[in-house]
């Protein structure tokens, strides 16, 4: 009986290399899949940390509105400001929360008065507005760290 296979001259062993090439391009695409996965996985927990390192700067905004001594008569000296939580520590942090870690700090600096703003409800040239300036920094874990400043001012004399 006669066999049908037929075989070129120097084709030996082509289907061989033709699988291997195969081969190392799948393991090449699989190896750049992990490592973006791998960078997403990376992005995406450092927005998170920055995002918690805001979401503590704005927690410091809610502070100040609450603590008047911040911005009452023991703030008016322009250009002078007061460090929140502790005014004679200015590197202490506020405590949020253990898990995530959030804590903020900041302070609050006197700009000086002007007139105060027309639609206010407040007779013109009895009253001052005083002005401020809140400087808040968050904070969360693997150092991320926010800042945001707000300007506000209080009416007075």
């Amino acid at each position: 009986m006669e066999s049908f296979s037929y075989q070129q001259k120097g084709e030996q062993g082509s289907v061989l290399v033709v699988a291997l090439v195969m081969i190392t391009l799948l393991s090449i695409i699989g190896i750049s899949a992990s490592r973006t996965t791998s960078t997403e996985l990376l992005i995406a927990r450092n927005e998170k940390s920055h995002k918690i390192a805001f979401y503590a700067a704005e927690a410091a905004r809610g502070y100040v509105a609450r603590k008047t001594t911040l911005y009452g008569l023991n703030n008016i000296t322009v250009g002078g400001s007061i460090d929140f939580p502790n005014p004679l520590d200015p590197a202490e942090e506020y405590l949020l929360s253990t898990n995530p870690k959030q804590t903020f700090k900041g302070n609050v600096e006197y700009l000086g008065s002007f007139p105060v703003p027309r639609g206010k409800g407040f007779e013109v040239g009895k009253f001052q507005a005083h002005k401020y300036k809140m400087t808040c920094y968050g904070y969360s874990s693997s150092n991320a760290q926010s800042k945001v400043e707000t300007g506000f001012f209080r009416i007075g004399f």
